[in-house]
């Protein structure tokens, strides 16, 4: 995806400042050193800085400079534990809310067919949902689940609830799942839903659920604001002398190991 040159500066400073680099208070570089950095003109930076201050991140002051502004309270990043799903899907659930964009029942594509194990022209019910948490949206996420599963729940069912509870409330004894963890950029429904930029950095997630029997009940593709998302692996040294390595934790394991650690103190 091609930005602009004042675009592309913008997510720069954008992302190092949601990342901590530049803490609120921080006067950003100023545009002779940014323009000189990144070989642009000055226009073009002060258009990236006109940008950053729109989106409420800077203030811009005469005499003082782009200065990074206080943080909202109300936007607060979500911690997901990848060893403790099903807890994390229920709280959420509870805390925050759901918007249905999407809405159909369709001939899946061949990729997304051959991961769910359909046959030819099997049909799967497909949605577009964006979850919010104080009312600032911080995941898109595209479903595809086989049309006879998605036959317990309907359309109002799927915009008030998690349709990680719906799938075991419509019976389905869900068993494992395969899932891949990468980046990619903001397309213009993505950018539009979540409330920021074309080409904005994003997580990207994407898993396919299984129940006991190996059937493929569910493909999700979920899109996050790594400011309004994190993901986190408590990890534990495994192995004995020259071959230890590390391994992710259950969440028991986490809490015997620190538990161990309080009664040794």
């Amino acid at each position: 995806m091609k930005t602009t040159k004042y675009h592309h500066i913008y997510l720069l400073l954008k992302d190092a400042i949601e990342r901590g680099q530049f803490a609120p208070g921080d006067s950003l570089p100023g545009e002779l050193v940014l323009s000189e950095q990144h070989e642009v003109s000055r226009i073009t930076v002060r258009r990236a800085m006109a940008a950053l201050a729109q989106e409420g991140l800077v203030r811009r002051r005469v005499g003082v400079g782009t200065v990074v502004a206080p943080r909202k309270s109300d936007v607060a990043r979500i911690t997901a534990d990848v060893s403790n799903l099903l807890p994390n899907f229920v709280r959420m659930n509870k805390s925050s809310s759901i918007r249905l964009l999407e809405f159909a029942y369709r001939i899946p594509s061949p990729a997304i067919a051959s991961k769910l194990k359909l046959s030819a022209r099997e049909q799967v019910q497909y949605s577009v949902r964006v979850r919010s948490m104080n009312g600032q949206p911080f995941s898109y996420l595209i479903t595809h689940v086989p049309q006879s599963i998605a036959q317990t729940y309907n359309e109002a069912d799927l915009a008030n609830t998690s349709l990680f509870v719906l799938l075991e409330r419509g019976g389905v004894k869900l068993d494992h799942a395969t899932q891949t963890i990468s980046a990619v950029l903001a397309t213009q429904a993505m950018a539009d839903a979540l409330g920021t930029s074309v080409g904005a950095p994003l997580i990207a997630l994407e898993r396919v659920v299984f129940d006991r029997d190996g059937r493929g009940v569910e493909h999700l593709e979920a899109f996050y604001r790594p400011d309004r998302y994190q993901i986190q692996v408590d990890l534990g040294r495994a192995g004995q002398a020259q071959s230890r390595y590390w391994q992710p934790l259950s969440k028991s394991q986490s809490k015997s190991d620190r538990n161990k650690g309080l009664k040794a103190a």
